[in-house]
Formats: structure tokens, sequence, C-alpha cells
């Protein structure tokens, strides 16, 4: 019985998890959205800046909002914002790497202008998936929890 209300816990603590980070996620997609949409558009900034800019601005809000609603981290560890940073660094990256060639590829018969809106539009939505898997399993992972053979994790 005491495993099945540990395995209801965690289940319960993850899609929570998951709700927080979609409020946050909203936000700042929404924020990032209008400063990448501004910055490529109206500044005639190039995908990488335009992109790269966004997400900096998104990134120092999802730290704060992300470290203390979604994974309520409580102790002060100086390699967090490090770790947050290079996964963010990471995630964009591979996101925003594959995002663009993949449109290039699948739109290669339209404008420059609309590929690399759609490919921003894919960039986001894979650097979601990932970062949120980032920060649950390398930012902000929880330590000493232990594992269902009850060994403890670091």
């Amino acid at each position: 019985m005491k495993k099945i209300q540990e395995l209801y816990r965690d289940y319960k603590d993850f899609i929570m998890e998951v709700i927080h980070f979609g409020i946050v996620g909203v936000m700042n997609t929404l924020i990032g959205w209008v400063i990448m949409a501004s910055l490529y558009n109206l500044v005639h900034l190039n995908y990488w800046l335009s992109s790269g800019i966004s997400y900096f601005v998104g990134s120092v809000y999802s730290y704060f909002m992300n470290s203390r609603l979604t994974f309520k981290v409580e102790n002060k560890d100086k390699m967090l914002p490090w770790r947050f940073a290079l996964n963010i660094i990471v995630c964009y990256a591979v996101a925003y790497g594959i995002a663009k060639p993949t449109v290039k590829h699948l739109l290669a018969s339209q404008p420059v202008v609309i590929v690399e809106n759609v490919a921003m539009l894919l960039g986001m939505c894979l650097f979601i998936v990932m970062n949120f898997f980032g920060q649950k399993l390398f930012v902000f992972r929880k330590k000493g929890i232990r594992s269902a053979g009850n060994e403890k994790l670091d």
C-alpha cells in the first residue's frame, strides 16, 4: 500500500510540474514570440539573432519562475544558474538547428521569410519539450530522492 501511495504522489507531483511548467511556458512563449517576430519582421535582424535575443530574455524569466513555482527549488546551489544556462544553450542550438533545415527542406518552394518564420515556430515547439526534460532531469533535479530499489540517488 505504501508503494502505491508513493507512486500516486510521484505521479501527482509530475502532473503538477507539467501544469506549472506549461503556465510559465505559455507566458514565456507569448513574450518570446512577440520579441522574436518583432526583431525578425520589423527590425529585420536575422534568424539566429532574433531567436537568440528572444530566448535570452525568456530564459531569465523562465529561470526565476520555474525554480520557484514549478520545481520549488529551495537550495542555493551556486551551479544552478550555470546548469540552467547550459540547458538553455543546448536545447536552443539543437531545436533551432533541427528546425531550420527541416522546414527549409519541407517548404523549399516558399520564400525565405515564410520558411524562417515557420522554422522559428517549429524550433520553439522542439525547445519546449527538450527544455522541460532538461530542467527536470538536469537543472532542478532533486538530490537524495529514493528510487524503487530504495537506494539513494544523487
